[in-house]
């Protein structure tokens, strides 16, 4: 093969410069590379600013919007609080005006049941403490109540104070407690036998007749609580007058309700109206920017894919061209001087010689 090369020095002059011009295209290739990937990063930064701007004033505008429409929901939440606690009050002094009503003749009975006792009492001159309750639990009890001031009156005298009197002694002794025990026996014990030697046999007539009216007083008690009981059961709220106050209950929850509406109506109309507007106002205001980044990578594209093409085929030429006669290893613009010198400087004849050569020198 190498009897269709005439011109040695020729052929690697020729070589040397397919290597360098082969170089220098790689070289381009590596520098527009680089340019379209920054090119690349530019623009989908841009794009992604443009897609969080959009995405950031979508939610703030959206945001705005269902903060407005919730002042409003929460001023009538507000309003209809205090409508309701309105209605509450009214019904409640309602309530107890009906109960002052029904249960007034009960109250006035035992006003003047309560006079009458007290008079009955002065008039027969027994002392003031004998129409008490607490006197009438210990002398005259009759109701389940009054046994039961009874016994706890009971514990207290007979055990509550002797069984704390002997833990306060320093120095506790069975004999002690005995005499704790007999002491308050004698006392209270005494004292329950005096007053009522002195009072119940004296003036039991009275006492009798202020069971009676107690009884009574009792009685009219047990119609309050029960007349009470069964006008806070009532559920018939008509007779209260509260329609004003259930009118305006109404018309704040249709007012609440048709604002509900309207908000649900405002934030589908951005959803499927506003929010395109928006995002086509932000898309249109970087246009020319984004437009300008697309044209330079397409720009960038197509010199790199034409250069690519281009260095193919350059590659394909220099290795069929030279790459048979020098190999791989020799197409290197230092190594195709190396063999120029040694063909002109007479030491060899031809290229196999001068590779010969080139790897004794640098064996």
């Amino acid at each position: 093969m190498e009897q269709g090369i005439t011109d040695y020095t020729a052929f690697l002059t020729e070589a040397k410069q397919a290597v360098t011009d082969l170089q220098e295209m790689e070289l381009r290739e590596n520098a527009l590379s680089g340019q379209l990937k920054q090119s690349r990063r530019q623009l989908e930064t841009e794009e992604k600013s443009v897609a969080d701007q959009i995405s950031q004033t979508v939610k703030r505008r959206a945001g705005d919007i269902a903060a407005s429409y919730d002042r409003e929901l929460g001023k009538g939440q507000e309003q209809l609080k205090k409508a309701k606690a309105r209605r509450e009050k009214a019904k409640s002094q309602g309530i107890r005006e009906r109960i002052a009503e029904e249960t007034g003749a009960f109250r006035e009975e035992n006003r003047k049941l309560k006079l009458q006792m007290k008079t009955v009492f002065q008039q027969n001159r027994v002392p003031a403490f004998c129409r008490t309750d607490w006197y009438y639990c210990l002398f005259s009890p009759r109701r389940i109540g009054e046994f039961g001031a009874l016994f706890l009156t009971l514990l207290v005298c007979f055990l509550g104070i002797p069984c704390g009197s002997y833990l306060l002694i320093p120095q506790q002794k069975p004999l002690y407690l005995v005499v704790i025990y007999f002491v308050c026996i004698l006392v209270f014990g005494g004292l329950y036998v005096v007053v009522g030697n002195r009072t119940k046999d004296r003036y039991a007539d009275t006492i009798k007749a202020g069971r009676r009216i107690r009884d009574q007083i009792h009685a009219n008690e047990k119609k309050i609580s029960r007349t009470t009981r069964e006008i806070r059961r009532d559920r018939n709220e008509a007779i209260y007058n509260l329609q004003k106050h259930d009118d305006e209950i109404a018309r704040i929850e249709h007012s609440m309700s048709e604002t509900a509406a309207k908000k649900k109506e405002a934030l589908n109309t951005f959803e499927t109206v506003t929010k395109n507007i928006l995002s086509d106002e932000i898309t249109a205001s970087h246009r020319d920017r984004l437009e300008l980044l697309r044209e330079t990578c397409e720009f960038q594209e197509r010199e790199l894919r034409s250069l690519q093409e281009e260095l193919k085929s350059k590659n394909l030429l220099v290795t069929d061209r030279f790459g048979t006669y020098l190999g791989r290893e020799f197409l290197t613009p230092a190594r195709l001087d190396a063999l120029l010198e040694i063909i002109r400087d007479g030491t060899a004849a031809n290229l196999s010689e001068a590779i010969e050569e080139y790897k004794k020198r640098h064996a």
